[in-house]
């Protein structure tokens, strides 16, 4: 059969943030607006640290404004709550991002809730995981979302599939068995507690691991042609002593020999989720104002 398609998120990223510069482009001169996205970061979680650097870049590479709040890991919560207060009535921020995890001084839950749902640009609102789970209009949480796009690209119509997600939390495993759905996936939520899970596995089209165990899912649990989202990211000791590197949920070296198609970790599912940011704050931009998203994005 072949080893699989490598399904490359950076390229596939690169192409969205071309589209997202030129809807920008488009809307600013048609109507004025620049999209704005606010960050903020608490602390200085080094992961976080990267992950911020580069959401400002493409940011202000895409042609938006960026606005980026980064405040003490002793920050209170009633400070915190302050600034997204300010953030939630600024006309230049469309969409805002609280980078998690958060300390332990700060509650996730309380800090998002506070967020407008209208600009809460990664999905996690129970206002928009409610419009997610009934077909409305809201922003989709990013790494789903990108997950999607590249299956859709690389498989084309997904109706009728058979899709088995690893994970079930809110940020990835729920809102992934949502978007599925919506393209006439036949969906199963697998976990922790699943019995015979690489039975299950084996049954899948489309297998999606977001489990957050190294190399958890072996060759053997992947039918032959399936296409394979990776979205684990996990650091193992690596060949040096005292280096690391990432590997995926996904023992790659064997599911490249057996999948149809697969992301790699790093340079699959991660650069996408940055890309559909950016995609979620043109379009909030767009709704708050009244303006038709452009076809570009409107078709992702």
């Amino acid at each position: 059969m072949g080893r699989a398609r490598i399904i490359d998120g950076k390229a596939f990223a690169a192409g969205v943030r071309g589209k997202v510069a030129a809807a920008a482009a488009d809307i600013k001169a048609r109507h004025g607006l620049v999209p704005g996205l606010a960050v903020v970061l608490v602390g200085e979680d080094p992961a976080s640290e990267v992950y911020v650097r580069n959401k400002n870049k493409f940011t202000v590479e895409t042609g938006m404004a960026s606005f980026a709040h980064r405040l003490s890991v002793d920050t209170t919560e009633e400070d915190l709550l302050a600034l997204i207060d300010r953030l939630n009535n600024d006309q230049a921020v469309h969409g805002i991002l609280v980078q998690l995890p958060l300390p332990d001084q700060i509650r996730s839950a309380k800090v998002l809730d506070a967020l407008d749902p209208a600009k809460d640009v990664d999905g996690f609102h129970v206002v928009n995981v409610g419009l997610l789970s009934t077909g409305g209009q809201g922003p989709v949480p990013c790494t789903p979302l990108g997950s999607r796009m590249m299956l859709e690209h690389t498989l084309g119509a997904l109706d009728g599939l058979e899709a088995v997600i690893v994970g079930r939390s809110n940020i990835v495993g729920k809102p992934m068995a949502q978007l599925l759905l919506q393209r006439n996936c036949t969906v199963t939520v697998a976990h922790s507690r699943t019995r015979d899970l690489p039975e299950i596995c084996r049954r899948a089209d489309i297998l999606v691991a977001a489990v957050g165990r190294p190399r958890m899912i072996r060759g053997d649990w992947i039918k032959p042609g399936a296409a394979v989202i990776d979205v684990g990211i996990n650091r193992v000791p690596g060949a040096e002593e005292g280096k690391t590197r990432l590997v995926g949920d996904v023992a790659f070296d064997e599911a490249v020999e057996v999948a149809g198609a697969i992301t790699p970790v790093p340079g699959g599912v991660g650069p996408m989720t940055i890309a559909c940011l950016l995609v979620n704050t043109v379009t909030a931009a767009c709704r708050q104002h009244g303006v038709e998203v452009p076809a570009e994005l409107a078709s992702l």
